[in-house]
């Protein structure tokens, strides 16, 4: 089969040689970009525990400053991978769905301890940081990172999409999903993909692409992947 990544060659490299070593054609299209924001000062001493729904947030805190026996709870392997390559020895991770995430929080951190510091992008999926404050956390969300839309395919790389195009698409984020729509609709690519199944992480992101004529569209968690393959 020929599958198709939609984030960085750094975010994907591990699946495309996992895939490529089980004989598929693999390349990868990232639609977006990671830029750091800037934002105040973080007081690490202040927190008790850390959320990271993204690896991209893991990309820009500067982890010499936090205690790397911190509570770290991670939204999927990916996260979690990132948080232990940098130091952090107390990672729990709820292998990539957030409202499992929110379920090892509330097992694992009692409201009563401190503080928690959720460092997330613009756009979220769900809004964790509100549910947990609603059961008498305090969470302070800090914005870290955007994601800027890639506007441009590459000519060569366009020619290959539309004379070899992929029988499974995976999307890993809303912002993801958006950019992509433009690129589809930039490069009239809307009728291309009737044999092409949509793998997204939620509905949220599905609903982005609805209007795209897909094979089939499947949800999935990070991590499952290769799973999915063999339910095509």
């Amino acid at each position: 089969m020929h599958i198709l990544f939609t984030r960085s060659l750094e975010d994907s490299k591990d699946l495309i040689l996992r895939f490529n070593e089980l004989g598929h054609k693999v390349s990868y299209m990232p639609v977006i970009e990671i830029e750091k924001v800037d934002h105040d000062l973080i007081n690490f001493n202040d927190f008790k525990g850390l959320i990271f729904t993204s690896a991209n947030s893991l990309k820009f805190i500067n982890s010499k400053e936090v205690d790397k026996n911190i509570f770290c709870f991670c939204v999927g392997s990916a996260t979690e991978k990132k948080a232990l390559s940098l130091g952090f020895q107390n990672v729990i991770s709820a292998e990539g769905n957030v409202r499992n995430l929110k379920e090892i929080i509330l097992r694992n951190f009692n409201s009563n301890v401190g503080k928690i510091l959720y460092l997330s992008g613009e756009l979220i999926s769900k809004d964790l940081d509100k549910e947990l404050n609603l059961l008498g956390y305090d969470i302070k969300r800090i914005i870290n990172y955007t994601a800027k839309p890639i506007r441009e395919i590459d000519q060569k790389f366009l020619e290959n999409l539309k004379s070899s195009v992929p029988d499974i698409l995976y999307v890993y984020s809303q912002n993801s999903a958006l950019s992509l729509l433009n690129l589809i609709n930039k490069y009239n690519l809307n009728d291309i993909w009737m044999n092409t199944n949509l793998m997204c992480m939620s509905e949220k992101i599905s609903s982005v692409l609805n209007n795209i004529k897909w094979k089939k569209i499947f949800l999935f968690n990070a991590g499952e992947e290769e799973y999915l393959l063999y339910k095509i």
